[in-house]
């Protein structure tokens, strides 16, 4: 297991997050603590990834100023999403979830094609909680960085070597990092 605190550069912010290793692939989970718009935000999330690094499924609770709200993304494995148990046909092929509030979903990619690669991935917005379609790119830089792009949005990643972010340009820096192997 890995466990990484990382802190806001962009604003008001800490997400502590743990990868754990399962029997049928890799857990992702997160606790989020932000200013979203002028409100404190609480936001869990947790993914769950196959043994090929691609999503099957992603819960993600936002407590909004105490305002509860829940999204539940699914995905067969071949390319068919579901949202709150309904299919989204517009996701179809998108093999990663990317939540917009954490940089620990840039690991999917990361781990799952590990050299440059443009993906498209179910975006879920924050605070809005919509999912859209998304697409990436990610160009390799060297053993641990790398360029993402999405549309004019760009920025430089520096991971460990579990493909982690630990700094994300402009967005999030790790304050520690621990494994338990």
């Amino acid at each position: 297991m890995t466990t990484v605190l990382w802190r806001r550069l962009d604003g008001v912010g800490l997400e502590r997050c743990t990868l754990r290793e399962r029997p049928a692939g890799v857990e992702l989970a997160g606790t989020v603590l932000v200013d979203l718009g002028g409100k404190p935000a609480e936001v869990r999330w947790t993914v769950e990834v196959d043994e090929k690094w691609v999503t099957r499924r992603a819960d993600v609770q936002l407590d909004l100023a105490g305002a509860l709200r829940t999204r539940t993304l699914t995905h067969d494995g071949a390319g068919a999403w579901q949202l709150d148990g309904r299919d989204r046909g517009d996701l179809d092929g998108c093999l990663d979830v990317d939540l917009g509030i954490t940089p620990a979903t840039n690991t999917l990619p990361i781990r799952r094609v590990g050299a440059s690669s443009d993906v498209d991935a179910a975006w879920v917005q924050f605070p809005s909680l919509d999912v859209s379609r998304l697409s990436q790119r990610y160009e390799r830089l060297g053993d641990r960085r790398w360029r993402y792009s999405a549309g004019t949005f760009k920025a430089m990643l520096e991971t460990t070597a579990e493909g982690l972010v630990v700094r994300y340009q402009n967005g999030w820096e790790a304050v520690t990092v621990s494994s338990s192997r």
